[in-house]
């Protein structure tokens, strides 16, 4: 079995900072990618950036140039800096993970998810 938590988040002012991180645990062979995505109230879930384990990155054009996502050393934690914060971040951001778990011989892939942590950003 495999968890994601998240931690950070919060109420920050327009063109504030904030961090969030998020680490996956449990029975993990190998963890494919690790990202975040976001979404707000009637609006569906969109990815925000994401990092590979070889450290490759894509990003929401939205967030270009503003926020940076990183992986820990152990590859199974993920880190958003986020800058330049603007209302429409305001959103619940969603850890997401993709890893490999063995499991009676075989090794099966797993897209994993947090219960999301509240970014509010005040005008």
């Amino acid at each position: 079995q495999v968890q994601v938590e998240e931690s950070g988040g919060g109420l920050v002012q327009a063109g504030g900072s904030l961090n969030i991180s998020c680490t996956a645990s449990g029975n993990i062979f190998n963890t494919v990618v690790m990202g975040w995505y976001r979404q707000a109230p009637g609006q569906p879930r969109d990815l925000v950036a994401s990092i590979t384990s070889e450290g490759s990155t894509n990003y929401a054009d939205s967030v270009k140039g503003r926020f940076t996502v990183s992986r820990g050393n152990a590859l199974n934690t993920v880190y958003l800096q986020m800058m330049s914060l603007k209302p429409e971040d305001t959103a619940v951001y969603y850890c997401h993970s993709r890893v490999y778990v063995e499991s009676a011989g075989r090794y099966i892939a797993l897209e994993v998810w947090g219960q999301g942590t509240p970014v509010t950003v005040s005008s």
